[in-house]
């Protein structure tokens, strides 16, 4: 099989296609996640949000609701038992994968598998994957609390992401993993970043000069923003950002045969055919005797 053929059947062979449906749910979901995270920097004094302290429990309690109505559009939409067999098992290696860094300067070796497998497997099963894996690594960690449905919204998008960039079904070699790598440096410091809002206004009651301050001009918020991700989390991204561009160059040639050997082999979309039984003593494909052949 020429490289071409096999980047075409890769092309065909994902295991979830997003249908119209999908697309609006995940738009949908996508507009109030960045509501959620991004209230703190377009409220001002006028606003209701400038005075809802309950905002970031709203959307704690939103979130999940919508995270799992994508995940049953998607699963709708036609994954079947090899695809959630396929997602179970990444799901579990990627939640075992991340407390190995717990504690570890932002040491966090799942980041890696979720940009390789969003890139095989697409953007509508990357942000299945993400969910789910960040899900049940809360569950294994004890890590579950307010800021969990922000954590798997966050890997969601992250992993849907790797599945958009361009050249799935052409790109491979060192370029491919030149992009991988470029784009989990950038993704991981933007996971951090975007996670750092739903904390950020939770310490609005220091009066630091860090700390959200409710009403204050979106520019003097802003600073204060930047400054609090300084001082608090820029290490951890970094340590995120190094690992995974790590992982990516080495291992990633490896992973990514894998994955692409495994989604060949699955053939997600492959239909069963059923011909006409044969008669008992006949030989599968022989004419029986006294019959024309049929038109070539």
């Amino acid at each position: 099989m020429s490289e071409k053929e096999a980047g075409v059947r890769q092309r065909v062979a994902r295991p979830v296609r997003l249908g119209p449906k999908s697309v609006a749910v995940l738009l949908l979901t996508g507009a109030v996640g960045v509501v959620a995270f991004g209230w703190p920097l377009l409220a001002d004094a006028g606003s209701g949000l400038a005075h809802a302290q309950d905002a970031p429990w709203l959307f704690a309690a939103l979130l999940p609701l919508l995270v799992a109505v994508v995940v049953a559009t998607i699963s709708e939409s036609g994954m079947d038992a090899k695809a959630v067999a396929m997602l179970g098992v990444l799901a579990a290696v990627g939640a075992a994968l991340r407390p190995l860094g717990a504690g570890t300067a932002g040491l966090e070796p799942m980041f890696f598998l979720m940009v390789l497998s969003g890139r095989v497997l697409g953007p509508g099963f990357g942000f299945v994957l993400g969910s789910v894996t960040m899900f049940a690594s809360a569950l294994l960690t004890g890590g579950v609390g307010p800021w969990m449905p922000f954590q798997m919204l966050s890997m969601g998008w992250f992993t849907m992401g790797a599945g958009l960039l361009p050249g799935a079904d052409r790109l491979r070699g060192r370029a491919e993993l030149a992009m991988l790598a470029v784009y989990g440096c950038v993704a991981a410091f933007a996971y951090g970043t975007v996670m750092n809002l739903q904390g950020w206004v939770l310490i609005n009651g220091l009066h630091s000069g860090i700390s959200f301050d409710e009403g204050a001009p979106l520019h003097e918020n802003l600073v204060r923003f930047l400054a609090y991700c300084a001082a608090t989390s820029l290490g951890w991204d970094l340590g995120r950002a190094v690992l995974t561009v790590v992982l990516t160059l080495t291992l990633g040639p490896t992973l990514l045969k894998a994955l692409r050997r495994a989604t060949r082999r699955a053939a997600f979309d492959a239909r069963a055919v059923f011909g006409e039984p044969e008669e008992p003593g006949e030989q599968p494909g022989r004419q029986p005797e006294g019959t024309a052949p049929g038109p070539p």
